[in-house]
């Protein structure tokens, strides 16, 4: 097999048969884990004529589409070995792989889930905690003392109170 290249992905054919077997979910998470650690396994595409067709790798075509990409990785196999896609399908080791990032994507989003839950709960507390009064607030608070009735201590005290309230001395 040859070494992978970048093709234009305008010049790849997807024949009409296979456009069916997209999978919007897979495409999905594909173009994720594009996003995250790059493409890893290349298309694998032949040639005919002046055209390329897709052999294997739709849905990471599709993802790559879906990223406005222009170019994908892939490999040119031979007319031969494209009849037989089976031997060109991914084996237990990509498959291992793709359970593999899925459950750290999985693990992932859980982490985020839990900081954004604890991050609300803090905000939540930091709006509810009581918010402490001192003494000294209180008291240079001229419309609290005129609310908080205290005894006079002395008569000019009290005739300040009587003339500040209103009232008759």
């Amino acid at each position: 097999m040859s070494k992978p290249e970048s093709f234009p992905i305008e010049k790849i054919f997807v024949p009409t048969k296979r456009r069916k077997d997209i999978k919007p979910e897979i495409v999905g998470e594909i173009a994720e884990s594009i996003l995250d650690i790059g493409q890893q396994a290349p298309i694998f595409v032949r040639t005919e004529g002046d055209r390329l067709v897709l052999v294997e790798g739709l849905h990471r075509l599709e993802a790559c589409k879906a990223l406005g990409e222009t170019t994908i990785m892939g490999v040119v196999v031979p007319a031969e070995l494209a009849q037989h896609r089976n031997l060109l399908s991914e084996g237990p080791e990509v498959e291992a792989e793709r359970i593999k990032m899925a459950r750290l994507k999985k693990l992932r989003l859980e982490r985020e889930a839990a900081e954004a839950s604890m991050a609300a709960v803090k905000r939540v507390h930091e709006t509810e905690a009581p918010r402490a009064r001192s003494d000294k607030a209180v008291r240079n608070n001229s419309k609290a003392v005129r609310t908080l009735p205290s005894k006079p201590k002395t008569l000019s005290d009290w005739i300040t109170q009587q003339k500040s309230s209103g009232g008759r001395y």
